[in-house]
């Protein structure tokens, strides 16, 4: 059996641009992505904080120290710039892995730096009653 467990989350990032007419896709910092270790193609779920708007798509690399956050194709229609954002990856894991499991987030500062980082193990510290 797998769980889908939260591997990584980029939190608060601000939308720079959005261009619907652009080939579909996430446009993200590289230095972010490195904070975080996101992959180009990655797939990610994007939850618009403004609107509630969510989505999944895949991620491109920005240019390093550009602060972009660039939501492209029909997923534009569905946030603004401005926007607050939250990026989330998840990954497919056994059991065994699951009880090694740390995630990691980073916080993005107002113009997408990475501000802080955060760690959370998968553990449950003791039995439900």
């Amino acid at each position: 059996m797998f769980r889908k467990m939260m591997r990584a989350k980029i939190h608060r990032a601000t939308v720079t641009q959005c261009d619907p007419d652009y080939v579909g896709s996430i446009t993200i910092d590289a230095n972010l992505l490195a904070a975080i270790n996101i992959r180009p193609n990655e797939s990610v779920h994007v939850l618009d904080i403004d609107n509630g708007a969510r989505f999944e798509t895949y991620v491109f690399r920005g240019e390093p120290g550009s602060g972009i956050i660039g939501i492209n194709g029909a997923a534009a229609r569905l946030v603004e710039p401005g926007h607050k954002v939250i990026i989330v990856t998840y990954a497919m894991l056994t059991e065994e892995e699951v009880e090694n499991h740390i995630s990691q987030t980073v916080i993005a500062d107002d113009q997408n730096r990475p501000a802080e980082t955060y760690s959370y193990n998968s553990l449950i510290e003791a039995p439900c009653p």
